[in-house]
């Protein structure tokens, strides 16, 4: 029987989109399908260009920006492509979390192909498709527990929670017939869960895995300070008590631990935290289960308002909010005692909110891959004609390049495979064979 292989179909030097192929004699596993952030995507396809939902895979082959599979995709999804319809042959897929880049290609995978995942990933897609405009389609879903193995023929599958900017997160270790591999998906060691990450990294450790497979966000130049939430919250802290003005902020929406620090620190301001519909929803969904932070909850929680910005029609989803939702004449009169969260989406709400010019901005989300960026050039811009002071503080949702070279140097795999990353060559780990990997090329496991 061939040699099991481990085949990256994406997230090869570039940011997210991650695609890893293993294959073991007959069975074929998935893990993470989603789009990169990659420069090459933005060569052809920006906002509202897009490709067409009546040919999606057809669009995206053109440019060699989602993989050539068979037995992979939905009938659907291929319709006017190159690339016949086939019966699955994929036998699962693996999701490590909820986050675009590792599940927004969900939506055209053949629906008959199971989809794996934890409870919280679930609840969060399901949040999410109901919230916004991605789609996930119709799959069978298979809510995974912690720590306990599931057999696919000669792969075995062991998921373990570990700490990210988003909830409900898992690393994976895979074996199979002739060694293991371990999966880290997007991790840190900084993030109010740690310890799920360290269990992880333990559970690891204690398996000598052949192969290693760890994203690299922040390998090579890092110009970012390597906040940890408690930092963010103190530096936060420090703006408040710094002025008596409106204050304002972004993060990202489904950063639940980040939301929930910024609510905590407006409560010690003593000022009210206000949140678009959308996180409005999305707090509401997630409330109460055990795998989240004690997160504030529309109408339950003190001092937690919900800013109602106008518009021509809202979504059943945003019904329940709008009753004592605030407006921009409220944000006026009582800026003084606000906290007001505004994702950039929304930004021309500032021409009616008109903040005193000087008033602090709360900038809570990574910085651009690229000094071109050009979203930030907009944001910049934005801030800039209302005079509004920018705070950029982050705490990273990935590990540092130095605490990634720990964890290799720890774990002293047979090999290490680093992706999620546009550094690879970069990473130079003590005891273990770096091989910064070739796209659709079958590796080995435990490849030297």
């Amino acid at each position: 029987m061939p040699e099991p292989t481990v085949t990256f179909l994406g997230g090869v030097r570039e940011i997210g989109g991650n695609k890893i192929l293993i294959e073991d004699g007959p069975e074929r596993i998935l893990f993470d399908f989603g789009p990169s952030f990659s420069p090459r995507y933005d060569e052809f396809y920006l906002n509202y260009l897009q490709p067409r939902s009546t040919s999606p895979i057809k669009d995206l082959l053109e440019f060699d920006l989602i993989p050539r599979v068979p037995g992979l995709y939905s009938r659907d999804a291929l319709h006017g492509a190159d690339l016949e319809y086939e019966a699955p042959r994929i036998d699962a897929l693996f999701l490590t979390h909820a986050h675009f880049d590792h599940a927004g290609y969900l939506k055209h995978v053949d629906p008959d192909i199971p989809v794996y995942l934890g409870g919280d990933t679930k609840v969060l897609l399901d949040a999410i498709q109901t919230s916004g405009t991605t789609g996930y389609g119709m799959h069978p879903w298979n809510l995974l527990t912690p720590g306990t193995p599931v057999r696919l023929g000669n792969l075995e599958v062991v998921p373990h929670p570990v700490d990210h900017s988003i909830p409900g997160a898992y690393g994976y270790l895979i074996r199979t017939s002739s060694g293991s591999l371990a999966y880290t998906g997007d991790f840190r060691q900084h993030g109010p869960r740690a310890a799920l990450t360290e269990g992880f990294l333990a559970a690891v450790a204690k398996e000598e895995p052949t192969a290693f497979v760890t994203e690299g966000t922040r390998v090579g130049p890092d110009p970012r300070k390597n906040f940890t939430e408690q930092s963010v919250r103190s530096e936060v802290d420090r703006v408040l008590e710094a002025t008596s003005d409106l204050v304002l902020g972004t993060c990202y929406p489904r950063d639940i631990d980040r939301i929930a620090t910024l609510y905590q620190a407006a409560q010690t301001a003593g000022r009210s935290f206000v949140v678009s519909l959308k996180s409005a929803y999305l707090l509401t969904a997630v409330a109460g289960r055990p795998g989240f932070p004690k997160v504030p909850v529309p109408g339950q929680s003190p001092d937690l308002l919900v800013y109602g910005r106008p518009k021509r029609r809202y979504y059943k989803w945003e019904e329940p909010f709008l009753e004592g939702a605030v407006d921009a004449d409220y944000v006026r009169s009582n800026g003084k005692r606000l906290f007001l969260m505004l994702e950039m989406m929304h930004f021309p709400e500032l021409i009616d909110l008109r903040p005193p010019k000087g008033s602090p901005f709360v900038y809570s989300m990574s910085e651009p891959f690229s000094e071109e960026d050009l979203e930030a050039e907009v944001l910049q811009n934005w801030l800039a004609h209302f005079d509004l002071r920018k705070h950029s503080l982050h705490a990273s949702g990935h590990c540092s390049g130095a605490e990634l070279l720990s964890i290799a140097q720890h774990l002293r795999p047979t090999t290490t495979f680093p992706i999620h990353t546009e550094h690879p060559d970069e990473f130079h780990p003590k005891g273990t064979t770096v091989i910064s990997p070739e796209k659709g090329v079958p590796y080995p496991v435990g490849a030297r």
